[in-house]
C-alpha cells in the first residue's frame, strides 16, 4: 500500500532539493512525440526520446515509448496501456557500461482550459523490467501551456510552457526524482508545434540540468 503521509514529505523533499542538490551537470534531450488517430476514439502514440551527457554525441539514454490510447470524452480524458524501450549507457568509474530496462505503463490524461491556460494532468504506472530486478513507479505530471501572441493555440502563435513531474516508487525508497520544466513553444500549424526549454531534474543526491528540445506531431483521423 501507498503510504501518503510519506509521499506528502516526500514532495516537500522534491521542492527543496532544488536549492539543497549536491550535484550538477548539463546535458541534452531530443524528443518527438506522435499522436495518431486511429478513429474517433483510439490513438496511437509514438515517441523516441534521444538524451545526451552533453550536447550531442555522447549518448546517455535513448528511450522509445508507444501506446494504444482511448478517449473518455472529446479532447479531455483519455486512458492508455503502453510500452517502453529503455537503453541507457552511464558511466561507471570513468568506464561507459549499458543497461535495457523493458517497462510497461497505464496512464490517465486529463485537460483543463480557464481563459488563455491550458493544463493537463497526467497520472501514471510503470513496471519496470530491469536486467537484475523488477520495480513499481508511480509518476504524476502537472503541464502548463499559455499563448503569448494569440488567445488560443492557433498556428504562429508563440507560447509559454512548464511541467511538474514528480516520480514515486512503490517500495523504497519512495522518493525517486522530480522534474521541473519551463520552455517557448511555437505552433506551426494545427498538428505541428516545437518547444525548446530547460528541465532540472532533482534526485536524493543529484540535481541535473538538462537543455531540452521537443517536436510534437499529431496526425488526425480522416474519415472516408
Amino acid at each position: 500500500m501507498i503510504n501518503f503521509r510519506k509521499i506528502a514529505i516526500t514532495i516537500g523533499i522534491a521542492g527543496s532539493s532544488l536549492f539543497s542538490a549536491q550535484e550538477s551537470d548539463l546535458g541534452a534531450w531530443y524528443m518527438y512525440f506522435g499522436n495518431n488517430k486511429i478513429n474517433e476514439k483510439f490513438n496511437f502514440h509514438n515517441e523516441v526520446q534521444y538524451r545526451n551527457f552533453d550536447g550531442i554525441g555522447d549518448l546517455e539514454q535513448l528511450l522509445l515509448r508507444t501506446g494504444i490510447g482511448y478517449d473518455l470524452t472529446e479532447n479531455n480524458n483519455n486512458v492508455m496501456l503502453g510500452y517502453g524501450f529503455i537503453m541507457s549507457r552511464p558511466y561507471k568509474d570513468g568506464v561507459k557500461t549499458e543497461n535495457i530496462e523493458h517497462r510497461i505503463f497505464q496512464q490517465y490524461i486529463t485537460k483543463q482550459k480557464f481563459g488563455r491556460v491550458n493544463l493537463q494532468h497526467r497520472y501514471r504506472l510503470e513496471e519496470r523490467f530491469l536486467q537484475d530486478d523488477f520495480r513499481m513507479r508511480f509518476r504524476y505530471y502537472l503541464g502548463v501551456n499559455v499563448p503569448i501572441n494569440n488567445k488560443e493555440m492557433v498556428p504562429k502563435t508563440i507560447y509559454a510552457s512548464a511541467y511538474n513531474e514528480i516520480f514515486l516508487n512503490l517500495d523504497s525508497p519512495t522518493f525517486d526524482r522530480n522534474r521541473v520544466y519551463g520552455a517557448i513553444g511555437y505552433v506551426i500549424n494545427k498538428n505541428l508545434k516545437i518547444e525548446a526549454g530547460y528541465m532540472n531534474q532533482i534526485q536524493e543526491n543529484k540535481n541535473r540540468g538538462q537543455v531540452q528540445v521537443g517536436f510534437y506531431n499529431t496526425i488526425p483521423f480522416f474519415k472516408k
